[in-house]
């Protein structure tokens, strides 16, 4: 399981490789490929003993989604919001081993559990059994269509990503079972974690508001957004750990700055048209430095903004989450002038909606090298 793809059914891994190509890394390729394999009994038992216990799609109470580009603060809000203890999330192992919930990640939890990392791969945020994630490992795992394989086969690494992230190249039936595998996966979560409602982040999401809407018409979102400049240098950061942990094949030809500008835009253009008309009480705007700056009164105004119930009795947990990452320290990157004109000549719409400018400078100052702070 020294791989996320180690989680994944069969027919993903084949669908996968069948566009992609084998792995250039035989070794985990072949580790992937043996977990899948092996998984496979006790997975389709647990399918088939499930299948009869869980709620329909319908029945599910309207998720709550927490949307924003990678980067801008949608895990720190999300760590905080699941503090509450009144939300169903994703906890590390739905995330390994999604097929197998109810079976093998208990009787292996606490070897599953020795076996993660102190800490986020691209951060210093630490992960515990119990941190919550977000689902697009998962999805990967049990669908060709996910952003995530983008970062495990790289040869194919600008279809992938396009593929996974705004159904590029998709057929009908692509889509089809991507909702499929997608509400598959809330249903099973839904049980697993107590029947409470679900508390989803995902930063993919972002682009597909009107999907989710349409899926779930009473769902709740918030979005969060931060100044592109950071967003921009955090990101470089963001892909080169995830390649240089995770690629089953070479990426030396990969372009991270052209996917993360073409990405941004293409994604935030696809949200705002999406949200134009949302109804009033169904989607909350953060700016990452509110929730920063002042975290506890922006999660009220979270719950305020889309009554939701439980503030005012969670407030104690949340203030002894913060106090306990109040001295954890951010990643620290450089970035030039080459970098900032990069942002401003591709993303300077949202620079100039939102109020931003380049950070560590006033309005016009653009000497020298600046540095960035990396959000979750």
């Amino acid at each position: 399981m020294a791989h996320p793809l180690s989680g994944a059914n069969l027919g993903t891994l084949a669908s996968v490789i069948g566009r992609s190509g084998l792995p250039s890394q035989p070794l985990q390729g072949l580790g992937v490929g043996l977990a899948a394999l092996a998984r496979w009994p006790a997975s389709t038992i647990e399918k088939l003993a499930i299948e009869s216990k869980l709620p329909k799609t319908e029945d599910l109470p309207p998720p709550v989604f927490i949307l924003g580009h990678w980067r801008s603060g949608t895990t720190h809000l999300y760590n905080i919001m699941c503090e509450s203890g009144e939300w169903g999330y994703v906890p590390p192992v739905a995330t390994g081993l999604p097929w197998d919930l109810f079976g093998l990640a208990r009787i292996f939890s606490p070897l599953l559990e020795r076996a993660l990392p102190k800490h986020r791969y691209i951060d210093n945020i630490p992960v515990t059994p119990t941190s919550p994630q977000e689902d697009e490992i998962a999805i990967a795992n049990m669908s060709e269509v996910s952003f995530y394989h983008g970062i495990y086969f790289p040869r194919n690494f600008a279809d992938n990503v396009r593929r996974g992230l705004f159904f590029d190249g998709c057929r009908t039936e692509d889509i089809r079972n991507w909702r499929r595998q997608f509400t598959y996966f809330l249903r099973k979560l839904y049980l697993y974690q107590d029947e409470k409602t679900l508390l989803i982040k995902n930063p993919v999401y972002t682009g597909r508001f009107a999907m989710l809407r349409d899926m779930f018409p009473n769902a709740k979102f918030v979005h969060i957004h931060r100044n592109p400049y950071d967003v921009f240098v955090s990101m470089r950061n963001f892909y080169k750990k995830l390649l240089e942990e995770f690629a089953l094949q070479g990426y030396d030809h990969v372009d991270i700055d052209e996917t993360i500008l073409s990405v941004y835009d293409r994604m935030m253009r696809d949200y705002e048209r999406d949200a134009a008309d949302t109804p009033e009480g169904q989607l909350v705007e953060l700016r990452y430095e509110e929730l920063d700056a002042a975290p506890l009164e922006t999660v009220e105004k979270v719950y305020n903004a889309l009554a939701l119930p439980g503030f005012e009795a969670a407030k104690p947990n949340f203030e002894r989450y913060l106090a306990s990452v109040s001295t954890f320290k951010k990643n620290k990157f450089e970035y030039s002038d080459e970098a900032a004109a990069k942002v401003e000549a591709r993303l300077g719409d949202f620079i100039e909606k939102w109020g931003y400018q380049r950070p560590g400078s006033g309005a016009g100052d653009n000497k020298g090298t600046r540095h960035g702070e990396n959000a979750a």
